[in-house]
């Protein structure tokens, strides 16, 4: 069993989440698209737009005292309808059951949620197999072309970065 723990990251400790999750994120775009030389995904302002979002919290992921991955939510203390912005794990600890531990530590630590909410590109088979298959959150929106999001997320130059034109948005419905 695993021995997932959340521990509220410290702002000293933001650049080294920002790369790390960095770090973890280009890999699935690189495997589906080739190189990708155009900055890093998601890019600096999005993530610390994120860190600076009214309700966020922060979190490392740790198992055995090590970081092993990190997790963005936003906990709107009024509605009880959070989101889970941004979840990594590092590369090398894929497919050990940290996301899952981790996912079941973030569903005990705020039992008042009555709906998650999050997001991943439509080529994240791996992402959408965690929500969807271990998570137990249901895909309730596609963002594309024909059915556009506000804001996609788009390189230095402004161009969509690869995948960004198709998301899914997905709830859970908590009981």
């Amino acid at each position: 069993m695993s021995n997932v723990v959340l521990k509220p990251t410290l702002k000293s400790e933001y650049e080294s989440f920002k790369k790390n999750l960095q770090e973890a994120f280009i890999i699935a775009v690189e495997e589906n698209f080739g190189v990708y030389d155009k900055g890093p995904i998601p890019s600096d302002e999005e993530i610390e737009q994120s860190f600076n979002s009214d309700g966020v919290q922060v979190f490392n992921i740790m198992e055995n005292d090590q970081t092993v991955g990190g997790v963005v939510l936003t906990i709107d203390e009024k509605t009880n309808h959070n989101s889970l912005d941004l979840l990594y794990v590092s590369p090398e600890c894929h497919s050990k059951g940290i996301g899952a531990s981790a996912w079941k530590e973030i569903e005990r630590r705020y039992p008042k949620t009555k709906v998650w909410e999050t997001c991943t590109p439509y080529f994240e088979q791996r992402n959408i197999h965690f929500y969807v298959n271990k998570c137990g959150f249901h895909i309730v929106e596609f963002f594309n072309k024909f059915h556009p999001e506000e804001s996609v997320p788009v390189d230095s130059d402004g161009e969509l970065i690869p995948g960004g034109e198709g998301f899914f948005r997905f709830e859970k419905v908590m009981k």
